[in-house]
């Protein structure tokens, strides 16, 4: 009972204390807002109207006339450069990095934001400098952000490498699989300037910082391909089954003309009906169909045609068939079914198109790096049709 009394005298001196600090909160405000320029205000107004030009003309006349608002600063710098007006945006940020008067983390974000205005610009070399800048420093996973989009863009994969082990470190995060890409690009380069060795060490090395690489093997089978060393290629690409059997269907002609080197055809075509009874694919069905349709007939295409067709129907694999049909139909019937084709191939179109699945961009051709969002083996590969039935 004594503890309920002390409570309800204590309240209204909480009340009090309260309504004080209110009060001198109040004051604070209104004599800060008292200091601020009258064009601080129509900006606002201006910004809450959705008038953004005439809210930047405001503001750029509030930095005239006090020079120490640096916030402000940047924080046109940043719009500039969000409307595409980059040369004023390397101005305003250019401008706060020549003061002496600015403290050290300013500083660095002064850097940051000149290095994006250069990014954006397509200035790399500046860009890289400035975000070099940051290494060390409390900005660095910031800068190494930049500076790994920098490299992709430059294609330097070395140092690509470099700054993924390095902003590994700092999150503790692995990148393992964007590595094993970097490796994988410096042994396509090599491979294509028929320097084998090196192609080899950096096959290996993405195979050791990514076990289930696929392109690497895929790169390993076109390496052998190269030598001449058909049945290693065969070999290096059979592993692709252990590691992810949907990008197979990207070796079926690897295959093909493989065994064709070894005299062995009939053996690559089994192989190849082998993985699509297993892993059905639009891809691997073309493959195998050409090389039927070359090597048996058209009796055997369509009725590998017509086979898959009950297993996995698809628009794609009709279309398909019906292309075989027209070359042997009468004449009279021919109009008809080349209509209908061309029915099927326009509502089709579409479905045949690889799509990233992180930002939906579609493609006629496979990527290993998404041109639009840039993220690296994103691509499954396999057709949009394919994948809506199976959804």
């Amino acid at each position: 009972m004594e503890f309920d009394t002390w409570w309800l005298l204590a309240l209204p001196l909480f009340f009090a204390l309260g309504w004080l600090a209110a009060r001198v909160d109040i004051k604070q405000l209104l004599t800060e807002s008292r200091n601020l320029p009258r064009s601080y205000f129509r900006g606002l107004n201006f910004l809450l109207n959705e008038q953004p030009d005439k809210a930047i003309e405001a503001f750029i006349e509030v930095v005239k006339v006090e020079k120490e608002t640096v916030e402000l600063h940047f924080a046109l710098g940043n719009l500039f450069r969000r409307r595409g007006e980059l040369e004023r945006a390397i101005r305003m940020h250019q401008n706060i990095l020549d003061r002496e008067d600015l403290a050290p983390e300013q500083r660095l974000m002064a850097v940051h934001e000149l290095g994006q205005d250069y990014l954006k610009s397509g200035l790399l070399d500046r860009a890289e400098e400035l975000f070099s800048r940051l290494i060390g420093t409390t900005w660095e996973q910031r800068g190494l952000k930049y500076l790994l989009e920098i490299y992709e863009q430059e294609k330097d994969w070395a140092k690509a490498i470099e700054a993924s082990r390095k902003m590994d470190a700092i999150t503790g995060d692995s990148s393992a699989k964007d590595i094993a890409h970097f490796y994988c690009e410096l042994a396509a380069g090599d491979l294509a300037h028929q320097r084998y060795d090196d192609a080899r060490r950096y096959i290996d090395e993405a195979l050791t910082v990514n076990r289930k690489c696929t392109r690497a093997n895929m790169i390993l089978g076109d390496l052998h391909a190269a030598r001449g060393e058909f049945a290693a290629a065969v070999d290096a690409w059979k592993r692709v089954e252990g590691q992810s059997p949907a990008y197979l269907s990207l070796l079926a002609d690897r295959f093909l003309n493989a065994f064709r080197k070894l005299d062995s055809e009939s053996q690559g075509i089994a192989l190849l009906r082998g993985y699509l009874e297993r892993y059905p694919s639009l891809d691997l069905l073309n493959a195998v169909f050409q090389a039927v349709l070359e090597s048996e007939g058209t009796a055997s295409a369509q009725a590998l045609l017509r086979e898959e067709l009950r297993r996995n129907p698809t628009l794609i694999g009709l279309s398909r068939l019906i292309e075989i049909q027209i070359a042997e139909a009468p004449a009279d019937r021919r109009h008809d079914l080349e209509l209908t084709r061309s029915l099927i191939e326009q509502h089709s179109r579409g479905l045949s198109l690889y799509r990233c699945d992180s930002c939906g961009f579609r493609a006629r051709q496979f990527y290993w790096h998404c041109p639009a969002c840039h993220g690296w083996e994103t691509y499954v590969p396999r057709r949009a049709e394919e994948r809506e039935l199976a959804a």
